[in-house]
């Protein structure tokens, strides 16, 4: 019995395949192989990313995919030291953001009901916005590593860096924070540390 099969229950191939690569098998990447990453697998990624569930559609979260050369360069001076070889030898890092103005994209993404943008518009409404950002924004980039995953690619997530810089030399003059790094390839296996423990379910779980 395969170890998917034992957690899950009986699946199809397909889905055990799935479930091993996405969940079981995958690993946050401290390095990389030499491998590229396609403009196509980015493009594969988002058509899944963009399903994720957010708050009336709001779908706050932006991405920039920067390659080596001077994007690269430019990120590199903001990252910490403890990263900066992950973020230099990543095929692609993604900066993952979150749009505190997504209420100005209702009349689009939530059409039967663009009204709504009126509960987060406004400096009255600002701390609400903020945290409608951050939590939905979380929430897509947490589907954006599985649909990586889902495609064959790695993820190393990284929040060791400026947040304010970043801010300014990417998203200047918008109203987007990063949320988090995530570098993205194909991970060399022999620069993974050991796993670490987990909580079982009755250690963090209830059932009431």
């Amino acid at each position: 019995m395969s170890c998917a099969t034992a957690l899950f229950g009986a699946l199809s191939p397909c889905a055990e395949d799935l479930v091993t690569r996405i969940f079981l098998d995958a690993r946050s990447q401290n390095g990389w192989l030499d491998t590229p990453v396609l403009d196509a697998e980015l493009h594969r990624i988002w058509s899944m990313t963009k399903w994720a569930p957010t708050s009336s559609n709001s779908s706050p979260m932006r991405i920039k995919f920067i390659r080596p050369g001077p994007a690269q360069d430019k990120l590199l001076g903001f990252v910490d030291e403890g990263n900066l070889a992950k973020v230099r030898a990543a095929p692609v890092t993604a900066i993952l953001g979150y749009d505190l103005a997504f209420y100005e994209h209702f009349d689009f993404l939530f059409p039967h009901r663009p009204a709504v943008r009126e509960r987060f518009a406004g400096k009255e409404n600002a701390e609400r916005a903020r945290m409608t950002a951050i939590r939905n924004g979380t929430l897509q980039a947490g589907f954006f590593m599985l649909a990586a995953r889902a495609v064959g690619l790695d993820c190393g997530p990284l929040s060791g860096f400026d947040h304010d810089g970043v801010d300014q030399a990417f998203w200047q003059g918008t109203e987007i924070r990063t949320n988090f790094l995530c570098g993205l390839g194909h991970g060399d296996s022999e620069r993974l540390f050991p796993r670490h423990p987990r909580f079982d379910f009755d250690d963090v779980c209830e059932i009431l």
